[in-house]
Order: structure tokens, then C-alpha cells, then sequence
């Protein structure tokens, strides 16, 4: 049984907030990352946890908002053998609710081969993907909450010398939370602070 934690962590300057564990380092501290983006990473087990702010995808249903947002994140990264675990259904939450708007949430998750950084297809991962889309329709924003877990690494990939090639060691094993809890505990422990943040007039 995991005794890990999740800690409150202040997003986009404290105008956001959710809850994970403090094994998660801030990804800004080792290299740039966009504005529009905050990332959290464990080095020890090469899993990543980033929250994204977009313009609202009015185009796009919220049936299936998650899992397009999933195919869409898959084709960025160059993703092959690209896999459709499962997708939830739309549920509102009334902790987001802004100008009596509840925001929807959908979830899916998925499979894929990625290679870190600029490593070509030689050295692919497979990693299970889990993503959420928070629609906050209100403030024009589609917020992503992408986890990445590795299932397998790669031998010729640069993971491979801190986490080990291979399957990956479950997380139960090492005493910690499973990613996908992890993952739970972020969307669910979402909230905003500071509505002003999307400049939404208000």
C-alpha cells in the first residue's frame, strides 16, 4: 500500500492549483517551457504530469473532446502504434463552476510509441497516455491534464540510463502512487484561484 502524498502545488503563477506528489519536479527548472504550459516530472521513473491552457476547440464535441485532444497530442509527438485504451464519459464539476457554467471534464487514455526529445524512431518508449480535457467554456480555455507513464523502455533510449531498459518497475513496488492515481488526484483537485488569468473581461 502507496503512503505517497499529494501536495497542493500553485500553477501559472497561483492563479491555478492541483494536488500531486513532490516527487514531480518542476520541469521550468532544467529547460524552457511555454507559457501556456506547466510541467512536472520524475526523473527516477521518467513519468511527466503537464497542464496546458488553449484556446477553447469550439468545433470539437465534449463527448469526444479527450480523446480527439489524445489522436491530436499522438500526431505532435509522431506517435506510432497509437492506441485507444478507454475514453469516460462527460461529468461537470460544480468546483469549477464560473458565471453559474459548471466546467465539463471528459477523460481518455492510450498507448503509444514516443522517443524523448530529438531521438529518432530507433528509440521509441512505449507509454501509456492518460489525458483529461477541462472545458471551461466560459473563459474560452480547454485546460489539458496530460500523464505520461513508461510501460516499456527502450535500450538505445536516453531514459534507459536513469530508469533502466525494459519493462518498468510497477509503482507499488517502489512504495509510490500509480500514475493513473496520480492522474485522478490532479483532475480531481483542479481549481482555479484567479479567473483573471484568462482575461476573460471579468
Amino acid at each position: 500500500m502507496s503512503r505517497e502524498q499529494c501536495v497542493e502545488r500553485p500553477l501559472f503563477g497561483g492563479a491555478i492549483s492541483s494536488a500531486f506528489p513532490l516527487r514531480f519536479e518542476d520541469i521550468s527548472n532544467i529547460r524552457q517551457v511555454p507559457d501556456h504550459q506547466e510541467g512536472f516530472a520524475d526523473p527516477s521513473r521518467d513519468e511527466s504530469l503537464v497542464f496546458e491552457l488553449l484556446d477553447l476547440k469550439t468545433d470539437v464535441e465534449d463527448g469526444g473532446s479527450a480523446a480527439w485532444f489524445l489522436q491530436d497530442l499522438a500526431g505532435e509527438q509522431n506517435a506510432e502504434a497509437g492506441e485507444m485504451l478507454e475514453q469516460s464519459v462527460v461529468f461537470e464539476v460544480e468546483g469549477l463552476r464560473h458565471r453559474n457554467n459548471p466546467a465539463i471534464i471528459t477523460t481518455a487514455t492510450g498507448q503509444m510509441a514516443i522517443s524523448k526529445g530529438r531521438q529518432g524512431r530507433e528509440a521509441q518508449n512505449i507509454v501509456k497516455v492518460y489525458l483529461a480535457n477541462i472545458r471551461l467554456k466560459e473563459v474560452g480555455t480547454d485546460v489539458l491534464i496530460t500523464a505520461y507513464e513508461p510501460v516499456l523502455i527502450n535500450p538505445f533510449s536516453v531514459s534507459a540510463s536513469t530508469v533502466g531498459a525494459g519493462l518498468t518497475v510497477p509503482a507499488t513496488q517502489s512504495g509510490l502512487l500509480p500514475m493513473a492515481e496520480v492522474f485522478k488526484i490532479a483532475v480531481t483537485s483542479f481549481k482555479v484561484h484567479d479567473w483573471s488569468l484568462f482575461d476573460d473581461g471579468s
